[in-house]
């Protein structure tokens, strides 16, 4: 059974979908979570895990400003002493086609998706080299790997943080620290409930398993790759899509 006791973990984009079921799950197996999202967004997780016995802050987080990211991981630290995990989930997508995307979309989404997973890992990568312990795990997507009609921006942000995991899992991998990838399907988030019904069932029959995935799916995996079970797995991609693409 997966024990995270003691461990501390960042969650960014904690508020909703795959970031909240994650936030949930680490807190479950023992962890003290900072839930970390825009504004308040992030306030009624945290306030979840309290009321089930948990350890959880909630803070307000831009993953664009790197001032505000230091602020959040200055904040985890003071509350709970340390860092062990980072879970650099926030992400947004902004589709349209090549021919008709707009710088602005195209710098929003490799803003959010990509440099900001660069920031969150440097605002905690010094304290976890000096403990010589530490989990940094990123989501990414299978249209990182794949690629979508539409979404060059978002696979292109999500493939860039493969590269940038595998980079640096061999930078840290002597100091304790593994790094790691889980790479969702089609999860039932609020983008996919918002597709029309014949859209979601033109998604489900891609999928081999015939359903969308679940955001637990994918926080069952975060926390696999999060516990002392993954200590000796780094700079790999666990894919979570139910056989959509192998």
């Amino acid at each position: 059974m997966i024990d995270l006791s003691g461990r501390v973990a960042i969650v960014t984009g904690a508020s909703r979908g795959i970031g909240r079921a994650t936030a949930l799950a680490l807190a479950r197996q023992g962890a003290s979570v900072v839930a970390a999202a825009r504004g308040d967004h992030a306030d009624a997780v945290a306030a979840a895990i309290e009321a089930g016995g948990g350890r959880a802050a909630a803070v307000a987080v831009d993953v664009t400003d790197p001032a505000s990211v230091e602020r959040m991981a200055a904040a985890a630290a003071e509350r709970f002493g340390r860092v062990d995990v980072l879970v650099n989930n926030a992400g947004i997508t902004r589709d349209q086609l090549m021919l008709r995307m707009k710088r602005d979309d195209w710098d929003a989404v490799v803003a959010t998706n990509l440099t900001a997973a660069y920031t969150c890992v440097q605002a905690v990568l010094r304290p976890m080299i000096k403990q010589r312990a530490g989990r940094i795990i990123t989501i990414s997507s299978v249209v990182g790997q794949a690629g979508n009609a539409g979404q060059a921006n978002y696979a292109a942000s999500k493939a860039g943080l493969i590269g940038f995991s595998k980079a640096l899992a061999l930078e840290v991998a002597s100091r304790g620290i593994t790094v790691n990838v889980v790479a969702p399907g089609l999860i039932e988030t609020d983008m996919t409930r918002a597709l029309a019904a014949d859209a979601q069932e033109s998604w489900a029959g891609r999928i081999p398993m015939g359903r969308l995935g679940r955001p637990e799916d994918v926080a069952d995996a975060v926390c696999f790759l999060a516990s002392d079970e993954a200590a000796y797995i780094t700079g790999q991609v666990l894919a979570v899509n139910g056989g959509m693409y192998t």
